[in-house]
């Protein structure tokens, strides 16, 4: 499966792309498992994508969970939490 994969603020600074395409080993079927499976690449991604730091991730511009399963040709954003004043 390939999905496209966007970064915005931070992230994009620290991953060095704004965008990429990536094809998925097939034990990535869910939201989740693909962050686990970007943590694995260490460095910056396993710093910036860790438990208990802040982002949040769309799948199809919708807001998704770690249990949202991916299709192909999904478009999935992970992105710092934004706040407005």
């Amino acid at each position: 499966m390939k999905v496209k994969l966007l970064y915005f603020a931070r992230l994009r600074e620290q991953f060095g792309t704004g965008m990429e395409e990536a094809a998925l080993p097939a034990e990535v079927q869910t939201l989740g498992e693909l962050l686990a499976w970007l943590r694995g690449r260490g460095d910056a991604w396993a710093r910036e994508l860790a438990e208990g730091r802040a982002w949040r991730t769309a799948v199809n511009q919708d807001m998704a969970g770690p249990e949202t399963p991916l299709r192909d040709g999904d478009e999935v954003a992970i992105f710092p939490p934004v706040t407005g004043g």
